[in-house]
């Protein structure tokens, strides 16, 4: 039982990795946080992130495996996600000076210092189509191997896959904050632009990709 465990969780980790390396909206909103607010916010989106992620789990366990894969609500993730990340991405490019300020400053409100970040992960996850699609193979194929040791293997499953996200974001968080002072403006405004971008056009393609289904 221990050996299946460590199976389930070493497995799950490495297999994370094909999810959480992705260029995707997530990335690039967690270059955007970690400049304005440093090395936390990385995990913190993480935070956000692993808190979707363990209501979807439960929710597949609950039945709802069978529907998300269905093309119809595919389709519908991909419109909806899509805009979602366009207007995302339009803000952060339209709003790039003001935001660059920010991140040379003293740094963020500390009332939102947490909630910013975690809300980011939630949001750019679930506006994400690419993140159902890894869930509607990757992820139920393996929560399905999982189920079969039971809950524990689910936990075990869960643990490794988010220490996955955890470990590269935190990389990511840790590469971009070791040069957060030393940046001038604007090399910052010119990367928030590049990043407003990404998400635009990353949600272009989820909402072009999504409407063909509904022509």
């Amino acid at each position: 039982m221990a050996g299946q465990l460590l199976f389930l969780f070493w497995s799950a980790f490495v297999i994370g990795f094909s999810g959480a390396m992705a260029p995707g909206p997530v990335l690039t909103t967690t270059i955007s946080e970690v400049m304005k607010r440093g090395f936390k916010a990385g995990p913190l989106i993480v935070a956000g992130h692993a808190i979707l992620e363990m209501l979807l789990l439960a929710a597949v366990v609950a039945g709802l495996g069978v529907w998300i894969t269905r093309e119809t609500t595919m389709a519908v993730l991909g419109v909806g996600g899509g805009l979602l990340l366009v207007l995302m991405g339009g803000q952060m490019a339209l709003t790039a000076g003001r935001t660059a300020d920010q991140a040379l400053g003293a740094g963020g409100d500390p009332k939102t210092a947490v909630r910013g970040p975690m809300l980011a992960g939630i949001v750019t996850s679930i506006s994400n189509p690419y993140w159902a699609i890894w869930w509607a193979t990757i992820g139920l194929n393996f929560a399905a191997v999982a189920m079969k040791s039971g809950f524990v293997g689910l936990a075990s499953f869960y643990t490794g896959h988010i220490l996955s996200d955890l470990t590269w974001y935190s990389i990511v968080a840790a590469a971009v904050a070791s040069g957060r002072r030393i940046c001038p403006r604007g090399v910052y405004v010119g990367l928030f632009v590049l990043c407003g971008f990404a998400l635009v056009g990353l949600g272009a393609y989820f909402l072009a990709s999504g409407a063909a289904w509904f022509v």
